[in-house]
């Protein structure tokens, strides 16, 4: 049986009937589709969307887990506008209930959900912004153009029971995004009825990605990726995934101008039992944003900020049209999303304290939480070479001294162990009282 939930009520309103805007459609292109002329990006309006995401960034939450009732209370002063219509489209496996939040009077319908993965929550940070600066009743001519143009539907939180722990799958362990097929999950139910019941001409797909993604090989850290989604195995373009393709086009345009050479192109292979796939089948235009990590950005704030402003553009460009002046082959030249071993390579290190002899030894790190760069722990040791970290330290000519944390010791022996802490100091020689070298990163690699 579910048990109740101490999510505060939300009020129920009368469903909204959204009209749909007749789109232009663009020609249907399979396999290889011709790109368009390249075009001077539209000047407006992703600054102006910047500092908005800026002035308004919520304080109530700063981290990236958080329970349902903190960002239902977060978001409880914003929904109190007269703007927002607020619906009960289901309840979780646990009875929490899922909310579908509306504004907007215009004739295009977009659809955004977020956090149907309960540990992905930097969109829904970023929608709280927005709901924030919707809810504002100061004058401001852009908020005005964009509730003119569209009617725009968010469900922030698909997966509240996997919010509640902080992990990935709801309360029955599925996958929320791969139950779009069957709809096993209460959660995949209220998602797809929605959808079939605004049929909107486009949607949002907002999650976080590994930690461990690049833009390209060899590239840096992949701040953000973005996906037209796949409508089959081979790969075609129709119209509905060229519009898509046009959105992200301009996404990842805007967003080169705040994070460049940290755009990817996420893996585009066709899953029939995932959401983004299928509901670019059902003929909406569908973006899939995968938010990664920045250095020195352990809880996501800047990603929240610019998550923020790049949505409120894109859907203020759909609303408007602008989307169609996006150059396609931006989305195409965009590295791909890859990833990689380590978030550690320690290279050609001479480790000793393990035997009569220092030993020629590659180390691959990985840290229990690859955004905030913590807990680092040994992944691989020997002949590393060829694979791909996100930072590379050369140790050549240099010797690796672990600490304690590092070992394993019994009966007098020592053991260096997959999963013990990271923890070492490089020195220039075998001597524990030689002098200690700073880590120096390794030249880039070819690609």
């Amino acid at each position: 049986m579910p048990r109740s939930s101490s999510v505060p009520s939300v009020p129920s309103v009368p469903s909204v009937v959204i009209a749909v805007a007749v789109l232009t459609m663009l020609a249907c292109t399979p396999q290889a589709p011709s790109l368009p002329a390249p075009v001077p990006p539209d000047p407006c309006c992703f600054p102006e969307a910047l500092a908005i995401a800026e002035r308004y960034r919520q304080t109530a939450i700063t981290t990236r887990r958080f329970t349902p009732n903190a960002y239902w209370g977060a978001l409880a002063t914003p929904l109190a506008s007269p703007r927002f219509r607020v619906e009960r489209i289901g309840a979780s496996v646990q009875g929490r209930p899922l909310v579908a939040i509306t504004v907007g009077t215009g004739p295009v319908s977009v659809l955004a959900w977020s956090q149907m993965h309960g540990d992905e929550s930097t969109a829904s940070l970023a929608l709280l912004d927005l709901a924030a600066w919707l809810a504002d009743t100061l004058p401001d001519p852009l908020r005005a153009r964009l509730l003119s143009v569209v009617t725009l539907t968010l469900v922030p939180m698909l997966n509240p029971d996997g919010a509640e722990l902080f992990q990935r799958q709801n309360a029955l362990g599925v996958d929320v995004n791969r139950d779009a097929r069957r709809l096993s999950s209460p959660e995949a139910r209220a998602l797809k009825a929605l959808h079939d019941r605004l049929k909107p001409a486009f949607g949002f797909n907002l999650h976080d990605q590994n930690a461990r993604q690049t833009a390209g090989r060899p590239g840096l850290q992949a701040a953000v990726a973005v996906l037209a989604p796949a409508i089959d195995s081979k790969g075609t373009y129709d119209a509905v995934r060229s519009r898509a393709r046009l959105v992200a086009s301009r996404m990842a345009t805007n967003l080169a101008t705040v994070i460049p050479g940290r755009i990817a192109r996420y893996d585009d292979g066709f899953n029939p039992r995932a959401f983004g796939d299928l509901v670019q089948t059902w003929g909406t235009s569908t973006v899939l944003i995968e938010a990664g990590a920045l250095p020195g950005d352990p809880q996501k704030q800047r990603l929240r900020t610019y998550n923020a402003a790049v949505f409120l553009d894109a859907v203020l460009a759909i609303g408007e049209g602008r989307y169609t002046t996006a150059d396609p082959a931006v989305y195409d030249r965009l590295g791909e999303n890859t990833g990689v071993s380590y978030d550690r390579l320690v290279r050609r290190a001479k480790v000793v304290g393990l035997g009569s002899e220092p030993y020629l030894l590659d180390l691959g790190i990985v840290y229990g939480d690859a955004v905030a760069k913590t807990d680092p722990r040994v992944s691989e040791v020997g002949d590393l070479e060829g694979m791909v970290a996100l930072d590379t330290t050369d140790a050549d000519g240099l010797f690796l001294h672990p600490e304690p944390a590092m070992l394993t010791v019994q009966d007098g022996r020592r053991w260096l162990r997959i999963g013990n802490p990271a923890r070492f100091t490089l020195r220039r020689g075998p001597d524990p009282s030689s002098d200690s070298v700073a880590a120096r990163p390794a030249a880039p690699r070819a690609p």
